[in-house]
């Protein structure tokens, strides 16, 4: 019975997006932090430019420094990409942005949302993931995100694994897109599956981000019927580009899985 009743209640609890807001996230490629590679960092500038200059959408990671701006990276810890140690929160945004990234041969730090921004300039289309953890308040880099995005004429959207992530944006910035990432982790139990019902109904998303390796998945299949565009991450070869082609409205890619370019 249960099974019946969530499918009817998501009409309720989580209406499908407007499609003039949310169509334009269909049928791009993403760059997975960037175009990335051998001497240019994830979420570096130098990959930001190279996935613009190649008309790839782009996929970014943000967390908060510690005089509340949003910034980009990935890690809640520096050593893992750059030469020093510590948390990001622990730093203030004009000493983060003299942090080199490990391995860059252009000279790259770590850039602030703004400054990211600015380099796109509309081009392409910017995914934001805004990092979370369960005992952080997601309010202070929901609010530093839109700030940021103020005045930003370029497509963006904003998505978290956090459904507080996208309510916040829903109840305070509503024209801003913003949506939840999903993984199953092979979960498929029925309380596994109302789960991801209720993050549903509590983040009121106007799209899906997926895990590559849960498609195909009826609960997303189910979403993306709705009118909901399913994203998906991150998609690394050929085999899994053709599988997100077949489930999924985009990918969001890395390494293999980005097709060559033209020529």
């Amino acid at each position: 019975m249960l099974s019946l009743l969530l499918p009817l209640a998501d009409r309720w609890f989580a209406p499908a997006p407007p499609a003039d807001k949310v169509g334009w996230l269909r049928g791009w490629t993403y760059a997975h932090r960037g175009l990335h590679g051998a001497g240019v960092p994830e979420n570096s500038p130098s990959a930001f430019a190279l996935a613009a200059e190649r008309g790839l959408g782009i996929e970014c990671d943000v967390q908060r420094s510690g005089d509340g701006l949003a910034v980009v990276f990935h890690d809640f810890d520096l050593d893992r990409l750059t030469g020093q140690q510590g948390r990001v929160v622990d730093h203030s945004a004009a000493q983060l942005q003299t942090f080199a990234l490990t391995g860059s041969q252009h000279g790259d730090c770590i850039p602030g949302l703004r400054q990211m921004l600015d380099l796109v300039a509309g081009r392409v289309p910017v995914l934001i993931e805004i990092k979370s953890r369960r005992e952080m308040h997601v309010i202070p880099l929901c609010l530093a995100v839109r700030r940021t995005l103020e005045g930003y004429r370029g497509q963006v959207a904003v998505m978290s694994f956090d459904p507080r992530v996208s309510r916040w944006f829903k109840r305070h910035s509503p024209h801003v897109v913003h949506g939840l990432v999903v993984t199953e982790e092979g979960r498929t139990t029925l309380f596994a599956r109302a789960r991801r019902h209720f993050s549903l109904w509590h983040a009121e998303p106007d799209f899906l981000a997926y895990d590559v390796r849960d498609l195909p998945s009826r609960f997303a299949a189910s979403q993306r019927r709705r009118g909901f565009p399913l994203l998906t991450w991150t998609v690394r070869s050929p085999e899994l580009a053709e599988r997100a082609a077949q489930h999924a409205d985009a990918p969001i890619a890395e390494g293999a899985g980005v097709a060559p370019a033209d020529g």
